[in-house]
Parts: C-alpha cells; structure tokens; sequence
C-alpha cells in the first residue's frame, strides 16, 4: 500500500510564494511518474504538474508555467512544488498523485493520491 502525504499549504498573500511537500512510502518511489493536482470549491479536479521517473522531463498546465517548478528528490522519496507569483485563483486544495504511466496525459492513470495541503491566496 502506497501512502502519500502532502504538506506545507498555508496562507498567502498574493504574488508571495509556498513550496509543497509530497512525502511516498514505499520503496519503488523512482518507478513512477508523479503529479500535482488541485480542486477549488465547486470545480473539478484539474491537472498542474509532472514530472517523470528521473525529473528530468515536467510538464505544466498553462496557468502555472513560469510560475510554478514541479521537483523530486528520489532519495527522499519526495516531489515538491514550488509555487511563486501566487494569484487568489492558486486557491485550491492541492494534491499529489502517483500515475501509473511513465507519460500521462490523463487524471485517470493516476492510482495512489494524497489527502491534499490546502492553499488558500488572498488579494
């Protein structure tokens, strides 16, 4: 069973910065392609980041290019988000995931997530 716990969400204001952790259990953290999503109220869950096996390929979403650097630390089977230039629309509820796929392009090839680190940007 793999476990996944994020942290470091809190409150900001904008155009200040956070840096997520998303800590795995486990001992085939390398193996997979992980990914950060995030859920506002009353909208679906939507895509932000990626990152390959290694880290040596990341992918955003549009609204977070430039802005936020998706990470991970194999050894310490942990992948970061790093989130600058924060906008009230960050808000959300962020959440890491594992995906099954070395490349996804799907929400559906992710099958272990976290409980999600709330993020909450004031104006």
């Amino acid at each position: 069973q793999v476990q996944l716990v994020e942290s470091g969400g809190g409150l900001v204001q904008a155009g200040g910065s956070l840096r997520l952790s998303c800590a795995a259990s486990g001992r085939t953290f390398s193996s997979y392609a992980m990914g950060w999503f995030r859920q506002a109220p009353g909208k679906e869950r939507e895509f932000v980041a990626r990152i390959s096996k290694s880290g040596s390929s990341t992918y955003y979403a549009n609204s977070v290019k430039g802005r936020f650097t998706i990470s991970r630390d194999n050894a310490k089977n942990t992948v970061y988000l790093q989130m600058n230039s924060l906008k009230p629309e960050d808000t959300a509820v962020y959440y890491c995931a594992r995906s099954v796929s070395s490349y996804p392009t799907s929400i559906y090839e992710y099958d272990y997530w976290g409980q999600g680190t709330q993020v909450t940007v004031s104006s």
